[in-house]
């Protein structure tokens, strides 16, 4: 295993680095922010990590203490990676680091549901939430979520929401359209890339609370 490079520098800038500046580090735990998962869990959302440099990053994010493992009890009886009361801390960084890289964001046609999700916390704009709070079932890729939006907060978290004002299901590329390209609800619906019961003016409250920085000028943009 190759040996963890240090700045040898006494800026917690740099400490930072040299515990989360390692490639796919910080991605591990962008991967873990919404609660623990198994190898095979991160392998999915990190396909272009290859298994042996993911073991090494969980190694070294579990010696500095950002991460920790455990085993469930049975009947799973199976491993999982969890992040520690710290690692959560580095919620708010990844967001700033998201709100920055994102004035030059490519345009792609892939987005994990993790990665979506977390946008969603990231890009939420607290002054556009309403006054009422308002529920939402959100399934992206089969994966359940519980929505709340309103009175200055977005809490979304992993599970059912029965009795959600509207329940949406969709891929997280579907719904990115719509939230970030403007393309219409009904465009969605119609070709059937997103369906939904109840009360269809919770999802453009989503919208509406969600927004992209201003991309840099045309100049600006790296090359």
């Amino acid at each position: 295993m190759a040996a963890r490079r240090d700045y040898f520098d006494g800026c917690g800038a740099a400490h930072a680095l040299d515990l989360v500046g390692e490639r796919w580090a910080l991605l591990v735990v962008r991967e873990l922010m919404l609660g623990p998962k198994r190898f095979t869990d991160l392998r999915v959302g990190l396909p272009h990590a290859s298994p042996n440099v993911l073991s090494q990053r969980l190694r070294e994010l579990e010696d500095a203490r950002v991460l920790r493992r455990r085993r469930l009890p049975p009947p799973a009886a199976s491993a999982v990676y969890e992040l520690t009361e710290w690692g959560q801390e580095l919620e708010p960084v990844l967001q700033s680091l998201g709100r920055w890289a994102a004035r030059s964001l490519p345009e792609s046609d892939s987005i994990k549901v993790d990665s979506f999700v977390l946008s969603l916390r990231t890009m939420f704009v607290p002054d556009q939430a309403g006054d009422d709070v308002v529920t939402m079932q959100l399934v992206l890729d089969e994966q359940p979520f519980r929505v709340h939006l309103g009175r200055g907060a977005l809490e979304i978290e992993r599970g059912e929401l029965p009795d959600a004002d509207v329940a949406v299901r969709c891929s997280p590329i579907t719904l990115a359209g719509i939230v970030y390209g403007g393309r219409p609800l009904q465009d969605a619906q119609d070709d059937g890339s997103l369906s939904s019961t109840g009360d269809a003016s919770v999802i453009a409250r989503l919208v509406g609370a969600v927004r992209m920085p201003e991309p840099l000028p045309a100049e600006s943009q790296p090359a």
